[in-house]
């Protein structure tokens, strides 16, 4: 049984893939983790950091991540974007620009919630 709250599983469903297909995967995984670097190095997620591996690619959940669903919702979109733009970059340049337009904004309120919940903005 799929879970449908993987992660890969989750990427794939919103990049169109069908989940048996499993010759982009690898793609896939690398383009998630360096993601999950991207968010690690702005303060969001497990501090020693967080990726997949081919062998738990389908294990890992969301809730493995972060136990905060206000934030993951925000993951989520944000990783899907970001995979999505080096994956299959819409045709559409007035598409790619309103997808890279949210990207900055989610980039910017990740931010600004690590900061809130980190104490980064103590002095």
């Amino acid at each position: 049984m799929i879970d449908k709250e993987g992660i890969l599983v989750s990427i794939k469903k919103l990049l169109n893939i069908d989940l048996e297909d499993m010759s982009f995967d690898t793609d896939i995984v690398v383009l998630i983790n360096g993601e999950f670097m991207t968010l690690q190095q702005l303060g969001i997620g497990p501090e020693e950091g967080f990726s997949l591996d081919e062998a738990d690619a389908y294990a890992k959940n969301w809730s493995d991540f972060s136990d905060d669903p206000f934030l993951l919702d925000s993951v989520k979109t944000y990783v899907y974007m970001r995979v999505r733009m080096i994956f299959d970059p819409p045709a559409s340049s007035v598409v790619a620009d309103a997808i890279n337009g949210r990207i900055a904004e989610l980039t910017w309120r990740l931010n600004v919630w690590a900061e809130q919940h980190t104490g980064g903005d103590e002095t």
